[in-house]
């Protein structure tokens, strides 16, 4: 069983800095990634703030970069106060440890409900939306036996597999992961459900501002966090090209192990998991196959911080010139490369084409893909 205590690791932001991150993951061209490199390069959130026309500049915008203001920042804070939420920074205590490690990890995370199920050590349980009674009755199941076991349980709030993980786990600990704001969840049918999360010892997430309506590209980024919170992903009755199957994909890419259960090869539903075993997934038809795999995974000190402010740093770092941007720029195309084959293919300082990419970056012309790998933006 693992230690259910929650681990606070991190240094708190002020509500200075707070402002100053949401004001940077608000503004134009600055994702999680991006979001990182400034950091390192700039030393602060602030620091970033007063440089992003500069550097934008530099990588050949030929337009001011949108910067979130410090009111509508204020604002979305105040909105968090009103719905009980609040942000919760990538260095801070309460940021879940295990989605600190991921590529990409969100630098802000909205929460509303108990905090400390975010430090818990969780099983992610995801699956069909149109899941079978047997089905959903196993998930509760796994859920269940887990959530005693000390695992938070980690969903997407979907109906179906995903539902059946949350109510199994109300009195044990679950985190809803959503694809919109936290005001803003989905399926209708499962408001309610969300409501008993947050009111008791579970939580709910989501990257994404207050008052944002889910899209279908929004899901593939709540999987993301869903994979990064857990440990491991237990998956049951997932079809072909399902959203349960990026999940899975995702959570090996990060090194989790994924579980999944075997179901009859003539229902659609189970053609998924059925794949999933023949590349690797452990055969799941208990919970003790989790709890077993998990058992030596579970010590969460292991995921320290990842982004600290250094206010005083900032970069000493001249601005490249002007021949090393144009071999750069040269060696890129919109086929995406390693930054280390551009290391070695331009001769370019490693710390100058990192800045040269962050300028195109907030510039709008390059393009960030999974596993560090980066393309040129085609210019319309």
């Amino acid at each position: 069983m693992p230690d259910s205590s929650a681990r606070r690791i991190g240094i708190a932001l002020t509500e200075r800095q707070k402002i100053a991150w949401l004001r940077l993951i608000r503004s134009d061209n600055v994702g999680p990634a991006t979001f990182r490199d400034l950091i390192n390069h700039c030393g602060s959130a602030e620091n970033a703030l007063a440089m992003l026309p500069e550097l934008s500049a530099r990588g050949g915008s030929t337009r001011a970069i949108r910067i979130a203001s410090a009111s509508e920042a204020e604002r979305e804070l105040e909105i968090a106060r009103r719905q009980n939420a609040q942000f919760i920074g990538i260095g801070e205590p309460d940021y879940p440890p295990a989605l600190r490690q991921i590529e990409a990890a969100p630098p802000l995370v909205a929460a509303k409900g108990d905090l400390s199920t975010a430090t818990r050590p969780s099983v992610g349980i995801v699956g069909s939306r149109n899941a079978s009674i047997a089905g959903a009755k196993f998930a509760a199941a796994i859920a269940r036996d887990c959530g005693r076991a000390g695992y938070a349980i980690t969903s997407g709030l979907a109906r179906g597999i995903d539902a059946a993980a949350h109510r199994a786990s109300l009195d044990t600990g679950t985190i809803a992961v959503l694809a919109g704001g936290l005001d803003r969840p989905y399926p209708p049918e499962n408001f309610s459900l969300l409501d008993e999360i947050t009111a008791g010892s579970g939580l709910a997430v989501s990257e994404m501002p207050f008052g944002w309506e889910p899209r279908a590209r929004d899901f593939p980024r709540r999987n993301r966090l869903i994979s990064g919170i857990s440990l491991g992903l237990v998956v049951v009755e997932a079809a072909e090209r399902s959203g349960s199957l990026i999940t899975a994909r995702l959570a090996a890419d990060f090194g989790r192990l994924v579980f999944a259960v075997p179901g009859s090869p003539l229902d659609p539903r189970c053609h998924g998991t059925n794949g999933l075993l023949k590349q690797g997934a452990i055969v799941t038809t208990g919970a003790s196959d989790v709890l077993d795999a998990l058992a030596p995974l579970s010590d969460l000190d292991r995921f320290q911080n990842t982004v600290i402010e250094e206010p005083g740093r900032g970069s000493t770092l001249l601005p490249p010139d002007d021949d090393d941007r144009t071999r750069i720029i040269s060696a890129l195309s919109p086929t995406p490369v390693d930054i280390d084959d551009i290391i070695r293919h331009t001769g370019v300082a490693a710390a100058s084409v990192y800045l040269i990419l962050l300028e195109l970056d907030l510039a709008g012309r390059l393009h960030r893909h999974p596993g560090g790998m980066v393309s040129l933006a085609m210019e319309d």
